[in-house]
Formats: structure tokens, C-alpha cells, sequence
């Protein structure tokens, strides 16, 4: 295959706004593009390759993997065993477990499936993966090992029924990714089926240049290279992806495959010398970004600077140089490197990370590393505690109530009932609950509205028919619900985290991740804050429609119920209590001697939520407010929230509670009123 320069520097093209993007820059809203790009120059690459040695009966299936594997593998394997030190030095015990099994997703070409179906609440904030990148190196792992097989198959229908199978296989992808983004987004992100289309694309490209050879026309080679840049700068993680919005950066690629003659402008741009050195690292680069701004990102715990910003994109261009030099390309040398020390390289590297990984999963991430902490924080966070011993709440299904996911705990032989409604601040003190719940011979039933957030719009009419079935599902639920607690003639317990829910406030915009105003920073919260789904589809801003929203719930529940107990909002702490103490011991060898923060921070960041929920237990007999500020404000130290005091600590991270932060919660009203007991 004759070499095109422009096409390295169409990589250049790709990486930079990827590393950008991921970085930070909110210039390069649209950076992720660059992976699309990706997708569509392997498409054509390895398509040409494989029509030629076919059409020359040179064609080896092994042969063709000796070159994937001596194209990827190596530096791949030196990127993961240099990410290991770095992960058993710095990561917690469940981040640890996390990255392992990346680890074991990787060698099994695979993470993409790991990634996929990780996601969700309980997932680590997506920017502390460091192999999270590799996703998009499995869905071309799957590609390389699919393709070239079906292109041998069916190459004895002729070379131009092949290429309409393609056509019509791409075509079909690109239908599937239109629904999957609007039925289930995160498979569609992740998945093959939904991202051959792109690779596809670029096989169609190969089939008419090996036809027509690299045609000259500057307009639509420029045409091309504008609808790339163009979805850099355009686009952004709102955007539905993949689906007909990747076709411009798409078709862009492929116009510049097909029309960027090397006497093109477009051509020229991409062939200078600073675009083809950056594209001939660009693989190496693309591996080094991720980890590096992960790792800085576990390490501080805190927003990245703009300096760090820029000097860990520039690292990654410097360690992929030395990368691209040292490791890659002495392995694509086949007279340093034979056949069969790739194969046996290759083999001995998956089996190595593979049990390194699976040591790792066994071991719970070498959680007894963290034992001098553990002895005072029996968890480090709520979902290690559920990894480790499970929810305590056990599931079970009513036929009258589909749209309903139900779970028990307590008593679950009593005919006294709680019915508990709520996010994962309600798993939090489930624990706790779970015990004052059998000691009082009460069942709890824990319900959620399949697919839902805590707090929707149940009556408006959405926008679109999409949102329009999944409200009809939720407001199907959500009476589903109340009939149930109607059939009980039950208590409610709702706890969940409102100042998130709510979000944002007026006022507060720009200040979802909560500061304390004493050195305690949220990070990596943003994904959180369309949390709840509202039926115009785009209100993330308005408050007046969240707060209708939140009334209609409250009212739901409080007719529904024969006493409602809503909390008031756990205060934040803004600190991870964890991860505090863990620095601390490190540092001096003891514990931190308190964390609280002054009470009028928290009053300020709650006062619209405040406002609704006193207004309307005032307005409702039968509506408690379990009142978590008394807990932790003011009570325990005169104008401070405390998160812990010496050994006593009562929060599990920065916003769920300990044991003993769930007891002093609860404590707030009379648990024989909450559990309808009169003991």
C-alpha cells in the first residue's frame, strides 16, 4: 500500500482534540470526535491491505494478525505495566479493583463490554480510569478479528457484491446507533455493533480508491477537513454519539480519504511536518494521555490546574515519542523481532495482566493495605461495602407492580411495613436501618421507579415521543407506587440527596460541586447534575420547573401515606472523610483530629430546598422532616457541620454517612413514630 502523508497527519488531526478534550478544554468540546476519526482511517487501512494481499493470493489470516499484534500489543503492554505501580501506590482499595479488572478486560480485547456495563451510579467518576481509552481499542480488536474473516468468506461473490454487503452492513449499524442512543445510550457509546458503521465507512472509502485511485478536488478535500474541525469545535457531550451527528466528522474523513491528492490543499496542510510527527506517535500518544491525567487526577483529588492541564497534554506527546522510538517501532522491525516472538510476547502478556488482574479482584484490591485507617472506618466507601457484603436490601418482584424495583429488609415476616423511597443517601443508612428495622419487628420495603430519577415531572407532556414513553413509564411507576403504599396503609420514609436532585438553585449555577469555604472541593460531579429527567428534555437550569416538580412528588407521597418522613439535606462535607485520614496517616501517623466546616455555608447552599420542604410540612400534618442539619450543624459544635470528630467519624466519603453518622441521622425524629411501633 503506497504511503499517503496526509493521512498521519489526519491522526494528528484525531489525537490532539482527544487528549484536549479529556484534559479539559472546554474549547475542544467536541475532542472526542478524534476517535471516530480513528475509526474510520483503520477502516481504511486495513481494508486496503486486505484487498490487496487478497487479490495478489498472499492472503495469510495469521499473518494478519502477526501485524495487528506487532502494531498494537507492545507498547499497549508497556502503557499497562507502567500504570501498575502507580495504581497500587495511590488508588483505594475499590479503585484498585476497578482498575484490575480493566486489567482482565483489556488482555481479553474486551473493556469495551467492562466499560459498558460498569456504568451507572456506583460507578468511579469516569475521569479516574486510566484504561477507560482502551474501549475504543477493543471495538477495533473485535473489527480485526471479524473482518478480514468475513472478507474471505465472502470475496467468491466478487469484489463488487462485497462491497454492497458492506454497504448495507453499515447501513444497518448506522440505523441500530440512531436507536440505540435514544433507547440505551451507554451500550451505544460503547458497543461495536453500533460503532462498525464508522469502520465500515472506511472500508467503503478503500473499495473506491483501489478503484478510482486518491481523486484531486480541493473543494471537497476542504470540505472534508472543515466538517472535521467543525465537530471539534461544535460539538459537545450533549451531543448524541454515535448516531447521524457522527456523519459529519464521518463523511469529512472520507472525503479527505477519497480527494486529498497530495496537491490539495487539504493535503499539504495535513503533510506538514508538524501534523506527520505528531500522527506518527499519535498511537502511542493516545495510550498515554488517558493514565496520565487519571492518575494526577486520583492523586490530587481536586480540579486539574491549566498548567497541569498543559504540561500533562505535552508529557503525553513526549512519552509517546519515546514510546513510538523504543517500543514500537523495534517490534514492527522484523529482523529484531520474528513471528514468533511476537506470538509468544503477545500470549505472554495477556496471561501476565490477566492474573495480575484477577489477584488483584481476589484480593479486593489489596484492601488490607489500608487497615490503619479501616480499624476506625470499617468501609471506605458505600459501594465497597456493598461489593464486599452485599445490600443488605433483598429483591423480589409484585406483579402489581411492574414498573416498580422492589426490595425488603428488617423484619421481612412482619405485617408492620416501611416503605423507603430514595437515592444512594437511603443506601447509606440502610444498614443502620436494617438493624433498628429487626430489633423493632418492622419489614422496610424499598421501592424505585424502574429507569427514573427520585424526582420527575409526573404530569407534563414532554417534547418528544421519547421522553414522552419514558415519563408515561415513570408516572406509571410512581402511581404504581403510591397504590402500594395505599395497600399498606404504611409510614414513608424518603431520604435522598435534594441539593443534587434540585440543582442548581438560584443563585448557586455555577457551584454544583460544593465547596466549604475551608479547603474541602468536590470533584468530578458534573455528570450528576441531570440526574433527574424533566419532560421539556432540556430545563437542567430552571429551578421554578424543578421546584413544581419536587412539590407534585411530596404531594404524591404525603396523600398516599399515613405519615411521610422527608430528610433535609445531608450536609456535604466537601471533603472525602476517607480519603482525608488516609493522607493524614500517611503523613503523621494518626487520624485527622476533626473536619467541619461553618454552618452557614451549608444554610446558604440548601436554603431553596430548605424553603420547599418547610413550607410544605407546614402546609401537611403528616409530613416529618427528619431534620439532618440538627444532626450535624451546630449540635455537635456551635456553628460548624461536623464530618468527624477525633475517632468519631460519620461519613463514609463526602456525602454518605458511616454507621454512625446514620444513627445520629436517624435519631432526629422518634423511630417508634417512623417504625409505627409503640415500644
Amino acid at each position: 500500500m503506497k504511503y499517503r502523508a496526509e493521512i498521519d497527519g489526519l491522526r494528528a488531526l484525531a489525537v490532539v482534540p482527544v487528549i484536549l478534550f479529556h484534559a479539559g478544554f472546554e474549547l475542544f468540546s467536541g475532542g472526542f470526535v478524534g476517535v471516530d476519526v480513528f475509526f474510520v482511517i483503520s477502516g481504511y487501512l486495513i481494508t486496503t491491505i486486505l484487498i490487496e494481499d487478497i487479490e495478489n493470493q498472499r492472503f495469510s489470516l495469521v499473518n494478519f494478525y502477526q501485524r495487528r499484534a506487532r502494531r498494537i500489543l507492545p507498547a499497549l503492554f508497556f502503557v499497562m505495566f507502567v500504570c501498575i505501580p502507580f495504581a497500587w501506590i495511590w488508588m483505594l482499595p475499590s479503585q484498585m479493583k476497578d482498575f484490575s479488572q480493566s486489567l482482565v478486560a483489556v488482555s481479553l480485547f474486551a473493556s469495551n463490554v467492562l466499560f459498558w456495563r460498569e456504568s451507572g451510579y456506583f460507578d468511579a467518576a469516569a475521569e479516574e480510569k486510566p484504561l477507560l481509552h482502551t474501549w475504543s481499542l477493543a471495538v477495533e480488536e473485535q473489527y480485526y478479528m471479524l473482518f478480514p474473516i468475513f472478507l474471505c468468506l465472502a470475496w467468491r461473490y466478487g469484489k463488487n457484491r462485497v462491497f454492497w454487503m458492506i454497504v448495507v452492513m453499515a447501513s444497518i449499524s448506522l440505523l441500530f446507533s440512531e436507536w440505540g442512543w435514544r433507547n440505551k445510550a451507554t451500550a451505544n457509546f460503547y458497543l461495536a455493533p453500533t460503532r462498525a458503521w464508522e469502520l465500515f465507512a472506511g472500508s467503503i472509502a478503500a473499495f473506491i480508491v483501489q478503484k478510482n485511485g486518491v481523486q484531486k478536488n480541493n473543494f471537497l478535500a476542504l470540505l472534508g477537513l472543515a466538517a472535521i474541525i467543525f465537530s471539534i469545535f461544535a460539538y459537545d457531550e450533549s451531543t448524541p454519539f454515535p448516531s447521524v451527528y457522527a456523519l459529519v466528522p464521518v463523511l469529512g474523513v472520507v472525503l479527505l480519504v477519497l480527494y486529498a491528492h497530495k496537491e490539495t490543499l487539504a493535503a499539504k496542510f495535513l503533510s506538514t511536518k508538524a501534523l506527520v510527527g505528531i500522527g506518527l506517535i499519535s498511537y502511542s500518544a493516545y495510550l498515554w494521555h488517558q493514565p496520565l491525567l487519571a492518575f494526577a487526577r486520583v492523586r490530587l483529588q481536586q480540579e486539574l490546574s491549566f498548567v497541569l492541564m498543559v504540561f500533562l497534554s505535552l508529557a503525553s506527546l513526549v512519552l509517546a515519542f519515546l514510546s513510538w522510538k523504543y517500543i514500537e517501532k523495534p517490534f514492527r522491525d522484523r529482523a529484531k523481532i520474528s513471528r514468533k516472538a511476537v506470538f509468544v510476547i503477545s500470549i505472554f502478556g495477556i496471561c501476565l495482566f490477566f492474573f495480575i488482574g484477577q489477584v488483584a479482584i481476589y484480593k479486593e484490591g489489596f484492601r488490607d493495605r489500608y487497615n490503619d485507617v479501616l480499624t476506625h472506618l470499617e468501609w471506605m466507601s458505600l459501594r465497597e461495602r456493598a461489593d464486599m457484603v452485599g445490600y443488605p436490601c433483598s429483591s423480589f418482584n409484585d406483579p402489581q407492580y411492574p414498573n416498580l424495583v422492589l426490595c425488603e429488609y428488617g423484619d421481612v415476616t412482619s405485617e408492620t411495613i416501611l416503605v423507603a423511597y430514595g437515592d444512594s443517601h437511603h443506601d447509606a443508612i440502610s444498614y443502620t436501618l436494617d438493624r433498628l428495622a429487626k430489633e423493632r419487628g418492622v419489614r422496610v420495603i424499598k421501592a424505585n421507579i424502574g429507569s427514573c430519577g427520585v424526582i420527575f415531572d409526573i404530569t407534563a407532556l414532554p417534547a418528544t415521543a421519547n421522553l414522552a414513553r419514558h415519563h408515561s413509564s415513570c408516572s406509571d411507576g410512581f402511581e404504581q407506587l403510591r397504590q402500594m403504599i395505599l395497600s399498606y396503609d404504611a409510614n414513608v420514609l424518603v431520604v435522598s440527596r435534594w441539593t443534587i436532585q434540585m440543582f442548581p438553585a438560584p443563585r448557586v449555577v455555577d457551584e454544583l460541586n460544593f465547596n466549604n469555604g475551608v479547603g474541602g472541593q468536590e470533584v468530578n460531579l458534573d455528570y450528576r447534575e441531570n440526574r433527574a429527567v424533566f419532560a421539556d428534555g432540556s430545563s437542567s437550569l430552571n429551578w421554578e420547573f424543578k421546584r413544581e416538580a419536587f412539590v407534585k412528588l411530596l404531594n404524591g407521597l404525603a396523600s398516599a401515606s399515613n405519615s411521610l418522613f422527608v430528610n433535609y439535606p445531608i450536609p456535604e462535607m466537601g471533603w472525602n472523610i476517607f480519603n482525608e485520614n488516609l493522607k493524614s496517616i500517611r503523613e503523621t501517623g494518626a487520624l485527622v483530629d476533626e473536619l467541619m466546616y461553618p454552618s452557614p455555608n451549608y444554610y446558604k447552599r440548601n436554603e431553596a430546598v430548605i424553603g420547599v420542604l418547610d413550607r410544605f410540612a407546614s402546609e401537611n400534618p403528616n409530613v416529618h422532616l427528619v431534620r439532618a442539619d440538627l444532626a450535624f450543624c451546630d449540635s455537635l459544635r456551635q456553628g460548624f457541620c461536623v464530618g468527624q470528630i477525633g475517632n468519631v467519624i460519620y461519613y463514609s466519603d463526602d456525602d454518605h454517612l458511616s454507621d454512625a453518622g446514620a444513627m445520629l441521622f436517624l435519631n432526629q425524629t422518634s423511630l417508634n413514630d417512623l417504625f409505627d411501633t409503640n415500644e
